[in-house]
């Protein structure tokens, strides 16, 4: 049959249906659980097929209306057609899934699932830049499920207003200017004060090209920064000078950051993840904290409120720098840094072999599987792990069951990304 009827029996971790036709699975990006529909196929494999809703025939109690006209097409979001407490339980059931299936554990108790605004709250991002001839425009979007093109975007609801508002007067300004074709993409980076966005040109710029770049900041209020090579070319174009920074309220600290550094996304889903990952780190008064892939300081500045001493430490040299100065910019003398790649074995160093009684561990997607080899020491009882992808903390959950000694005892999901298949979550591991 050209266009086949299913019916779809569950949601994947990506926001696609999942239905079985002659006893194959087919995944059905549109379709919620319960749902009949038409569907057309996109690929075939050996094992499963891939396609999309044609018609919908029957439509779940759940589905609502998605708000941006491009949802669908553009990549950025998975679970627009579902309302953010139906989103939230589909991520907490991906994240029970893979600790059931990877790490063979389960946590003692569930910990509330943690939101905050769903729209308009991506204050760092990346947007990708294509001038198409067939269209005589500068196509300005998230990329594609098909990570060749470039959703043609006008409006984004998941970016920061000031952005989210202008991707058609973007698209515009690229278009205006002798270097259209050169400029490959955008960072987004906003502070409490400032939004900036960075663009990166594979060229130089002519003047009349930066007068235009600059007039646009002027118009809009936002800061405006080139990137003529690398990470380490980016320079203000306007204002000359430019401080980027946010507060945490919790811990009256205040963070200076530059435009390309990793910041959470969600600036108000940092303050309630920091002050949970607070809480359930019970941090006292003469406790020493190890804070492992700490950035900027995000979380190892307010333990310093809190404890005795912490050490935190980072494989990107910049940011410990700035780890550094942010502490000195807070005042703050009992948090020390290092500079250390963490996915290569460092027992024997200073800082690994002192004693922590709490440790904290926010990887990158890759998880932290290299640094448990050597710790936690015995001395280590309380453990928080935020996790920014479900399948590496159930596998780090096993390791540090079975082979560290501790018990799972919470764990949740917080929505960092709400609308996209993203799944942010935390695990407390007692010992």
């Amino acid at each position: 049959m050209h266009n086949p009827e299913v019916e779809i029996e569950s949601l994947t971790h990506d926001g696609r249906g999942v239905a079985r036709l002659d006893g194959k699975t087919v995944f059905v990006a549109g379709a919620l659980p319960g749902e009949r529909a038409l569907i057309r196929y996109i690929k075939r494999h050996r094992n499963y097929d891939e396609a999309r809703v044609e018609e919908l025939l029957s439509r779940s109690v759940d589905r609502v209306e998605p708000r941006c006209p491009h949802f669908g097409v553009c990549g950025g979001c998975a679970f627009q057609h579902l309302p953010a407490g139906r989103q939230i339980e589909v991520k907490q059931n991906v994240l029970a899934e893979n600790f059931e299936r990877i790490g063979k554990v389960s946590p003692e108790r569930w910990l509330p699932p943690l939101g905050d605004e769903e729209w308009g709250y991506r204050r760092k991002g990346r947007l990708s830049v294509k001038w198409v001839e067939q269209k005589n425009k500068a196509v300005v979007g998230f990329r594609e499920d098909n990570p060749r093109f470039i959703a043609d975007l006008s409006v984004c609801h998941t970016l920061l207003p000031e952005v989210g508002r202008r991707i058609d007067a973007l698209s515009e300004l690229i278009g205006s200017l002798e270097a259209r074709r050169e400029i490959a993409q955008i960072e987004i980076a906003a502070g409490d004060d400032t939004v900036a966005l960075v663009f990166r040109h594979l060229l130089p710029l002519v003047e009349a090209d930066r007068e235009k770049l600059k007039a646009f900041g002027v118009q809009h209020d936002l800061a405006i920064l080139l990137q003529p090579k690398g990470p380490d070319s980016v320079h203000p174009l306007w204002p000359e000078t430019l401080d980027l920074h946010f507060r945490i309220v919790e811990a009256d600290v205040d963070l200076a950051f530059k435009p390309l550094d990793f910041i959470q996304v969600n600036a108000g889903m940092n303050q309630r993840m920091i002050r949970r990952t607070l809480d359930l780190l019970d941090v006292q008064a003469d406790d020493v904290v190890l804070d492992l892939f700490c950035g900027l300081g995000n979380f190892t500045l307010p333990i310093a409120r809190h404890a005795a001493a912490v050490v935190g430490v980072e494989g990107d040299e910049g940011l410990v720098a700035r780890a550094a100065a942010n502490a000195e910019r807070n005042d703050i003398d009992n948090a020390r840094f290092h500079a250390a790649d963490l996915l290569l074995n460092h027992a024997s160093t200073a800082w690994a072999r002192a004693g922590y009684g709490k440790m904290l561990l926010d990887p990158p997607r890759s998880g932290a599987a290299a640094v448990l080899d050597y710790l936690p020491r015995k001395g280590t009882d309380r453990i928080v792990y935020v996790s920014c992808h479900p399948g590496s903390l159930a596998r780090d959950a096993g390791i540090l069951v079975n082979r560290h000694g501790f018990r799972l005892a919470e764990a949740g999901v917080m929505d960092m990304f709400p609308h996209t298949a993203h799944v942010e979550s935390i695990a407390l591991f007692i010992r």
